[in-house]
């Protein structure tokens, strides 16, 4: 394939599996294309054209020509320095690495992940809280995350894939989406009514019972396994963690289970004190399930996946 070819199908699949609806994500890129056509032409220089068909912007091609032909790829989690060397000395012990895939964004891919949060404004939405008020609570953690951001050294992987020749890009939200509808059909599918019925549904996915035997897998860290699980909302994508005002919002909206990749402990208390219970499912089976899910399709095309940096891989073909 090429790595035109490649980071489409990515962004293909990531819309397709939006939890929003593809009329949702329609919609974002018409204001995105609308929002850059009213642009003076001095700030038109300034944009990342990308925006006009990916509404990701953590997940993007961040060094190498797009029509690069790729037959195999090194994946893995987290793709920094490290693994941009051991994907040159897998080549010098002759695996050549065609393209190097990240899970968690890099370059400019880091700098515009607080983007994507928005898309849990909508998720919010969708439970039933006012759009409003979903925008509100996730404004100033929007603004905390952007912040945070900008002092990140986030170019340095890119810089050594550049001086090694070596194409690199990331796949964030497109694999978290994948992963969060995953999850929430298998847990529908099941009935679950405690979370010990969640949790064994779980340890029932692949990438779940790999994460177990490494002290990694799914864990009730507000209930027990005989609580009631109610409405169950798994929240895995839309960038890094929401804000905390959340949790008073979601009781009211009647969640009862949250299943997540990881939570904060400040969070956690947030959970905890509105009566909403929450499963971490486990961070690096969660996005490993993620990205097998579309590195699938890509093995189905013929081309080579070789993983690292925390990745589970566990094929479904």
């Amino acid at each position: 394939m090429k790595l035109q070819e490649i980071y489409d199908l990515v962004i293909k699949m990531g819309i397709e599996h939006d939890p929003r609806g593809l009329e949702v994500v329609q919609k974002q890129l018409t204001k995105e294309k609308k929002k850059i056509e009213d642009l003076k032409e001095d700030e038109k220089k300034e944009v990342d054209q990308d925006r006009l068909f990916n509404p990701y912007t953590d997940t993007r091609v961040l060094y190498g020509e797009l029509n690069r032909e790729v037959k195999r790829i090194l994946v893995g989690v987290d793709m920094e320095v490290a693994e941009v060397l051991l994907a040159d000395r897998l080549e010098e012990k002759g695996k050549k690495i065609d393209l190097i895939m990240a899970h968690h964004p890099e370059g400019k891919a880091m700098a515009g992940l607080y983007d994507v949060m928005h898309l849990q404004e909508d998720l919010l939405a969708q439970l039933g809280v006012p759009i409003n008020v979903a925008e509100g609570i996730m404004a100033g953690r929007i603004a905390e995350v952007r912040r945070g951001l900008m002092p990140v050294n986030h170019n340095r992987a890119v810089d050594a894939a550049r001086l090694l020749d070596i194409p690199l890009m990331c796949c964030h939200t497109p694999a978290d989406n994948m992963v969060t509808e995953y999850v929430q059909k298998k847990i529908a599918e099941n009935n679950c009514e405690t979370l010990g019925d969640i949790v064994k549904v779980l340890k029932q996915i692949p990438e779940y019972a790999a994460a177990v035997k490494t002290g990694a897998g799914p864990t009730i860290v507000v209930g027990s396994k005989d609580r009631s699980a109610g409405k169950v909302f798994v929240d895995m994508t839309g960038g890094t963690s929401g804000s905390e005002d959340a949790y008073a919002k979601l009781s009211t909206a009647g969640v009862g289970t949250l299943v997540v990749m990881h939570i904060s402990e400040k969070h956690r208390k947030e959970a905890e004190k509105n009566h909403v219970n929450v499963i971490i499912a486990g961070h690096m089976a969660s996005d490993s399930l993620g990205m097998n899910l579309i590195l699938d399709d890509l093995e189905k095309q013929g081309v080579e996946v070789l993983t690292c940096s925390g990745l589970i891989r566990i094929k479904r073909f």
